[in-house]
């Protein structure tokens, strides 16, 4: 288990630092992100060149952005993280949401792994 918190954690500050290159590392070519919002699925995202190009295009959509892990709970293949979430948008997004809007949220993160692989990720807030 703690080699799955390990690279989580590896992930997350890869994130943090919008270290693409970094966040791919250890994710599996057939990776699939989906992302859970009001308990619904509004984005899913499968394969390692699609999770690289939305990831380069959310980039570009924050001016800074932090994931902070709070827990981890592991079972078989998962591991689902408890986090803080909190960014400054570099672009206007709506009305309501305009560049320089902070954003601070809480969610979850639940990854699956095959071995040492990252083979889904599914967001929840």
């Amino acid at each position: 288990m703690k080699k799955r918190e390990q690279i989580i954690n590896n992930y997350v500050d890869a994130y943090n630092h919008f270290d693409i290159d970094g966040m791919l590392i250890h994710l599996d070519h057939g990776i699939l992100f989906n992302h859970i919002s009001e308990g619904k699925i509004n984005m899913t995202i499968e394969g390692l060149t699609a999770f690289k190009a939305q990831a380069e295009q959310a980039k570009s959509m924050f001016s800074e952005r932090q994931q902070q892990i709070i827990q981890f709970r592991h079972e078989d293949r998962q591991t689902e993280i408890d986090l803080k979430y909190r960014a400054t948008l570099a672009v206007d997004l709506s009305d309501e949401l305009k560049k320089g809007s902070k954003l601070e949220l809480k969610g979850k993160s639940i990854f699956t792994f095959s071995q040492d692989k990252i083979t889904a990720i599914t967001d929840v807030n």
